[in-house]
C-alpha cells in the first residue's frame, strides 16, 4: 500500500480526518467523488475542495491522476466500493467482513522495523506503564497476564485526570510507557508524552490513526485498524497486533521463557486439587 508522506505540520483537523480517510481507504478515494469524501467524514465539500492545494495537488483530479501512475486499483478497492452501497446480509457475515478488513488493514500498514524497535524497547525496559483508556483497558490486562510469566514488570496506569501525576513521578528513562491511543490522545496521554521529553524514557503509541498530530510525538508507533470514526469501533485489529507482540516477546529468550512455562504447568498439576482450573 502506498504510504503518503504528506507534511502534516500545518494541517486543521479536518484536514488530517481527510488524510487519515485516503491513507486508509486510498483505492476507494480514487473511486470516489468529492461528495462522497464530504459524506462519508461529515465535513463540508468545500473542506474536501481546499484539502488538495494544501498537500500539493491542483484539486481532486490531479490527486487521482498522479495515485493511479503509482498503483493499480485493485479488485478490493473495487468490491470495497460496491459493498459499502449493499445493507443487506446476515449481521454475522457483515461483522466476519469487517473483521477479516481490519486485520488486512492492520497487515498492509505493518512495519517490521517498528514492531521490531517496540519489541526491543519492551524487552529492555526496567518497567513497563501502560496507559489504557476507555475499552483499551481489556487489552492492558491481557498484555499485563501474558507478559508476566516472562518475568517482565508491568503495572496499569488507572489514574486518571491530575492523580496520574502521582504514577509519573516514578518513571525513569529506563522505563517505558506504551499508550492506546484510538481515535485522538487523552489529555493523560499527551502529558505523558510531554512528560517523556523531559525525563528519557521511551513511549509506544498504538493507534487507528494512521496520518494524526501525535504519532510522532513517540518512539515508535504502532497501526491497527478499528474502522472509520462512525462506523463500530473493533478490536479485532488491536488483539491481533497485542498478541503478535506477546509472541515476539516469548521468543526472546525463548529458553528462560519455556522454563518458566514448564514450570507453571509443573505448579497447576502439583496443586490441581486445592486450585482447580
Amino acid at each position: 500500500m502506498e504510504k503518503l508522506n504528506w507534511d502534516t505540520e500545518s494541517m486543521s483537523p479536518n484536514q488530517y480526518k481527510i488524510a487519515d480517510y485516503i491513507q486508509k481507504n486510498l483505492n476507494f478515494v480514487l473511486l470516489s467523488t468529492e461528495q462522497e469524501i464530504s459524506d462519508a467524514l461529515q465535513i463540508s465539500i468545500a473542506s474536501v475542495s481546499r484539502f488538495w492545494r494544501t498537500v500539493g495537488y491542483k484539486n481532486f483530479k490531479e490527486f487521482k491522476t498522479t495515485m493511479r501512475k503509482q498503483l493499480n486499483i485493485s479488485p478490493a478497492g473495487k468490491m470495497e466500493h460496491i459493498m459499502n452501497h449493499v445493507n443487506d446480509g446476515e449481521i454475522e457475515h457483515h461483522q466476519l467482513h469487517l473483521s477479516i478488513n481490519h486485520l488486512q488493514k492492520t497487515i498492509e500498514y505493518f512495519s517490521q522495523q517498528d514492531f521490531n524497535q517496540a519489541i526491543e524497547l519492551l524487552v529492555k525496559a526496567k518497567q513497563l506503564y501502560i496507559h489504557a483508556p476507555g475499552p483499551s483497558y481489556g487489552l492492558a490486562e491481557l498484555m499485563k497476564y501474558r507478559l508476566a510469566r516472562f518475568n517482565l514488570k508491568i503495572s496499569i496506569l488507572q489514574k486518571g485526570g491530575s492523580e496520574i501525576l502521582e504514577d509519573l513521578i516514578h518513571l525513569t528513562k529506563d522505563d517505558v510507557v506504551l499508550i492506546f491511543g484510538f481515535v485522538r490522545l487523552l489529555p493523560e496521554a499527551q502529558v505523558i508524552l510531554k512528560h517523556a521529553k523531559e525525563v528519557g524514557f521511551k513511549t509506544i503509541i498504538i493507534t487507528d490513526q494512521l496520518v494524526s498530530s501525535f504519532t510522532n510525538n513517540a518512539t515508535v508507533s504502532l497501526f491497527a485498524s478499528r474502522g472509520e470514526m462512525w462506523e463500530f469501533h473493533s478490536m479485532i485489529g488491536p488483539t491481533f497486533l497485542i498478541e503478535n507482540i506477546i509472541i515476539a516477546i516469548g521468543l526472546k529468550n525463548k529458553e528462560e521463557n519455556l522454563e518458566r512455562l514448564d514450570t507453571l504447568s509443573e505448579l497447576r498439576g502439583k496443586f490441581s486439587n486445592e486450585l482447580p482450573r
